[in-house]
């Protein structure tokens, strides 16, 4: 309040009487900026120097013996750094928007938490952005605050601009899936996949192939292999490719989901031991919503290995194509 007060007087002094601040007054805007904001250029400074250290965590490798640990320490470069940015300028968005973001992925849970709800206060859910609402989004998912998490979530719009409005718009489906809602979860995703498309971008692989999940887990067979089919229309061998590479990147909430997409991506690639390996994982968690469904694709598959393979017969070659995975009964 005194600064707010300061500000006013100098403002009035400033245009009364032709001082610095005074309209035209070529000063003016480096005047105004060191009274609103003193330590403004140390922060931008600070910011820049974070955002690199960011960007040299997102270059680990995963194949590399230190990944984990070069991410490691970038990220607790950037943050000790916006934590130091924060002392200085306690409301600026951007620092909080990074501190909290990193804070999240060093597993501090409750800093990050702090950090995006100011910059929501500050700003507003629609100001800040689909970075600031889906993180916080994800976070509550985690934390199985479901009625939060649809909440934060729910600031997410369509189109897919970007990975992190996939991201959310996954994360916001699994959230009202959990909650009992697989038809408002399943419209979701159905509403933002375009009924044709010749190519598809990482987030609208991602988007599709969380579609084919849920209409999997609400027992509608035929329309997950419907998405699976025309996707494989769509990426052609890029198929698993892509798709391993989006869920590569994807952080889970519940990380057991991991186990159940890439199940179902074997068993859509016709590696169906693969597959089994990940419905078994997924079904051996305590509390799996979903593990009856998984139990169902471990038996289909038990069943069709079991079953005596068929007797040859002289056809005309008709090409290759991909075996159909099994059908749970």
């Amino acid at each position: 309040m005194r600064w707010a007060w300061i500000a006013a007087v100098l403002f009035v002094a400033g245009t009364a009487h032709g001082r610095p601040g005074a309209p035209g007054d070529p000063n003016a805007s480096e005047f105004w900026r060191e009274v609103i904001e003193p330590h403004g250029a140390e922060v931008a400074s600070i910011v820049a120097k974070a955002k690199t250290a960011i960007a040299r965590a997102g270059e680990a490798e995963d194949d590399e013996d230190d990944a984990i640990a070069r991410r490691t320490h970038h990220l607790g470069d950037a943050y000790g750094m916006l934590r130091y940015a924060r002392k200085l300028s306690p409301d600026n968005p951007e620092v909080l928007r990074l501190l909290g973001i990193t804070a999240d992925e060093l597993g501090k849970t409750h800093q990050a938490l702090d950090a995006l709800e100011t910059c929501v206060r500050i700003q507003g859910p629609e100001r800040a952005g689909v970075e600031v609402t889906g993180r916080l989004g994800m976070i509550d998912l985690r934390l199985g605050k479901l009625d939060d998490a649809i909440r934060w979530l729910g600031y997410v719009q369509s189109p897919l601009s970007d990975t992190d409005n996939a991201v959310a718009l996954v994360d916001l489906a699994t959230a009202l899936a959990a909650r009992g809602d697989m038809a408002r979860a399943i419209d979701t995703l159905a509403n933002t996949v375009p009924p044709q498309m010749s190519y598809l971008s990482d987030p609208l692989t991602l988007v599709s192939f969380a579609l084919a999940v849920h209409y999997d887990r609400d027992e509608q067979r035929a329309a997950a292999v419907e998405v699976l089919d025309h996707m494989q229309g769509a990426l052609q061998l890029e198929l698993g490719p892509r798709t391993q590479h989006v869920l590569a990147a994807m952080r889970f909430a519940p990380a057991e989901d991991a186990y159940y997409y890439h199940a179902l991506l074997y068993e859509a690639l016709g590696d169906f031991t693969e597959a089994r390996a990940e419905w078994a994982l997924y079904a051996q968690v305590p509390g799996a919503p979903w593990r009856r469904r998984a139990l169902d694709h471990v038996a289909a598959i038990d069943a069709a290995r079991a079953a005596p393979a068929p007797r040859a017969r002289r056809t005309v070659p008709s090409g290759p194509s991909r075996p159909s995975p099994p059908v749970p009964r």
